[in-house]
């Protein structure tokens, strides 16, 4: 499994020209080598791969990483020069979206004079952008769990409770069916507070007629689920209807086109299109989605800004919504991924309106 990983980034080191490539984003370390502790990197060079890290992960280290040596340093930066230096390594590549400047600036400071450093972001980003098997089964563990969750959850969310206490059902039972972590702070919006994209649970409690969105996932095996769903709680406006009908619409249409070789662009216009011409354009602002894997949000970004093709085995959400200051909103979300004739569904809630009786 690591072998075609390397081999892929060998390929992007070769292209650039370069003496070496350094990974100090803890996901792609993990894809590449399959350390999951919280501190190293990856350096790769034409013939050998190298993993750093310190005292407290060499045990781990052994036990896990896939690498030709592994290195204990006792100061991370001096100690990964002094390991460039002594192999002759000037050209350097460098995952640039992971190094704080603070932290470059402390390794330029440190490096030899005649060394050169490259950053990199679209070449590397790409490379863990087509998931293999192995992490599609990791992605619908969790995406299963999440289904599982809400079940559990569901008959909980009644008039009168909070959202926080929908997001702390929901972490609980993600944790006990077996989930690692919160995939992000989980969003639980109801009524005006609807209208927040992000509105992370608060303190409101939940009212007869509200609409109310939940947006959370969990973490299996180092792969994340990501899934949105909008109930009502009893009757709800005319309006909240007809937003939630058009944002799922909207939803629909967009799974149908996923197929490869669409521009993400051109996906994205599916959605926000037919939103548009229902009136409602001004009030959906965010991108349809993103890819999911090792990270929450990772490459590719589903925007109106993104020009490069779909390809068969991304892994993206489809997450179209309206979100109407003072009155409410609504977000329908699934995790996909691309398959040779269109789209997989990871997800597995069902997104028609789930309208709680209340007494």
């Amino acid at each position: 499994m690591y072998l075609d990983r390397v081999r892929a980034a060998r390929e992007v080191q070769k292209k650039e020209k370069l003496d070496a490539l350094l990974f100090f984003g803890l996901p792609v370390i993990r894809y590449l080598c399959g350390f999951t502790g919280t501190d190293g990197v990856l350096l790769m060079t034409e013939s050998e791969s190298v993993f750093l890290t310190d005292s407290r992960y060499k045990q781990q280290a052994v036990e896990q990483v896939s690498a030709d040596r592994i290195v204990c340093y006792k100061n991370k930066f001096p100690g990964l020069i002094e390991e460039l230096k002594e192999q002759n390594l000037v050209r350097v590549g460098f995952d640039a979206e992971k190094l704080y400047v603070s932290d470059f600036n402390v390794l330029t400071k440190i490096a030899d004079e005649q060394m050169e450093w490259i950053p990199l972001d679209e070449p590397l980003r790409a490379l863990r952008a087509c998931k293999q098997e192995s992490e599609l089964d990791a992605l619908r563990k969790a995406a299963a769990l999440n289904k599982a969750a809400f079940e559990q959850v569901l008959p909980r969310i009644v008039p009168g409770v909070t959202e926080r206490f929908i997001a702390l059902e929901l972490e609980v039972a993600l944790k006990r069916l077996g989930g690692e972590c919160n995939a992000f702070d989980f969003i639980v919006a109801s009524g005006k507070r609807g209208a927040l994209p992000h509105g992370v649970a608060s303190g409101k409690t939940l009212e007869i007629g509200d609409l109310v969105t939940i947006d959370f996932g969990t973490r299996v095996d180092g792969y994340y689920s990501d899934e949105t769903i909008t109930l009502a709680l009893g009757e709800i406006d005319g309006k909240l209807r007809q937003i939630f009908d058009i944002v799922l619409k909207a939803h629909d249409l967009a799974l149908e086109a996923v197929r490869p070789g669409i521009e993400i662009c051109e996906l994205d216009a599916v959605a926000r299109n037919y939103i548009s011409k229902q009136g409602y354009g001004d009030y959906f602002g965010h991108g349809l989605g993103h890819g999911v894997g090792l990270e929450i949000h990772e490459y590719p970004a589903v925007s109106p800004r993104t020009d490069a093709l779909l390809e068969e085995g991304m892994v993206i959400t489809i997450e179209p919504g309206i979100y109407l200051p003072g009155i409410g909103g609504v977000r329908i979300e699934d995790t996909v991924v691309v398959t040779a004739d269109g789209c997989e569904a990871l997800t597995g809630i069902p997104k028609q309106l789930y309208q709680i009786e209340t007494v």
